[in-house]
């Protein structure tokens, strides 16, 4: 069981709260024990147009609840007539956890959004959710990316320097933790203009910094 979690959990996604945006980052290894089976994929996905999640632990489990959770938003979009807010995402997504806690899903999400305002929040394994004012991390390089953050966090950060944090914590994880690692690192960033994904050319200069 140790080992299987060891699997499932290779990876390192990070949530960050700026001033004006949420940030949410990935690195982009998928790991088969000790083979590193795809360096381009993707870990941070779009639930509708303000809303946005990453996922840590199997990819199959993980893909399953993203579906569930973009078919949910969808639908209550067009009977409501107003997007889902982040709000009611997580806690949808606490009921289908919980519902399944007796053969959970092996994976954990980070879900940000934007209502009025920045929000971020985190579950785990059987639907505890928690908001969050500052930042998080999932993986199994979230506490050397905990640790960076710990550091240079401060609130109220323009968004230039919340995407300059993500992206500096991920290298830190992917310098130190065998199975964080890519060819990049995906970064999503949910304003009061949407879910805009940061092109590589863009990462490129964090990266090298």
């Amino acid at each position: 069981m140790k080992e299987a979690q060891k699997l499932n959990l290779g990876t390192t996604t990070i949530g960050l709260v700026g001033k004006e945006a949420v940030v949410l980052a990935a690195d982009m290894k998928a790991t088969l024990g000790n083979i590193a089976s795809d360096n381009n994929i993707t870990k941070i996905y779009k639930l509708n147009n303000k809303i946005a999640i990453t996922i840590a632990g199997g990819v199959g489990d993980a893909l399953t609840v993203v579906r569930f959770l973009r078919s949910h938003a969808k639908l209550f979009e067009i009977e409501r007539e107003n997007p889902m807010t982040t709000k009611a995402l997580i806690t949808f997504l606490s009921n289908i956890l919980n519902g399944n806690r007796y053969f959970p899903y092996q994976a954990f999400f980070i879900v940000g959004g934007y209502n009025n305002k920045p929000e971020l929040y985190t579950s785990d394994l059987v639907g505890g959710f928690n908001e969050v004012d500052k930042f998080t991390s999932t993986g199994s390089g979230f506490e050397l990316a905990y640790g960076f953050l710990e550091d240079q966090f401060r609130e109220a950060l323009p968004t230039e320097k919340v995407i300059e944090l993500a992206v500096k914590a991920i290298k830190v994880a992917k310098k130190r933790d065998i199975y964080t690692g890519g060819e990049s690192v995906k970064v999503v960033i949910i304003s009061k203009d949407g879910v805009k994904e940061l092109a590589k050319k863009d990462i490129e200069k964090y990266l090298s910094g």
